[in-house]
């Protein structure tokens, strides 16, 4: 699975692309424990590039949600495909995770700082 990372100021942008299932939630997990271990503030997925997610996937989320609260990160989602849309809105993910209309609403949750980095990009 390709995830693009990327940082502006104290938000960490995660950007995987095409489908979050069986063969790639290992993977997406990851990456998710590893911005959310990092120094951002709030962890953002865009998920303008994923056409798809399974429940392996939303467990993988619900993992990430929950050494989020340990670790005082906000972590949301962005750019919700309507399918993944439905597939959130079906399993409630919508109170397990923070749901942004923008990846620029996101990052404004980090900080000032980053949502001018994310201005500036």
């Amino acid at each position: 699975m390709e995830i693009d990372n990327m940082k502006f100021g104290d938000a960490a942008v995660l950007r995987p692309k095409e489908r979050i299932d069986q063969n790639s939630a290992d993977d997406f997990q990851a990456a998710l424990l590893i911005a959310i271990e990092g120094d951002a503030k709030a962890v953002i997925v865009d998920f303008s590039d994923v056409e798809y997610i399974s429940s392996v996937g939303l467990r993988a989320l619900m993992i990430a949600a929950k050494k989020s609260k340990g670790a005082d990160v906000t972590l949301g989602v962005a750019n919700l495909q309507p399918t993944v849309n439905e597939i959130f809105e079906i399993s409630r993910f919508n109170f397990v995770v923070t749901i942004f209309d923008s990846l620029r609403d996101g990052v404004a949750t980090a900080s000032e700082a980053a949502l001018a980095a994310f201005d500036a990009a």
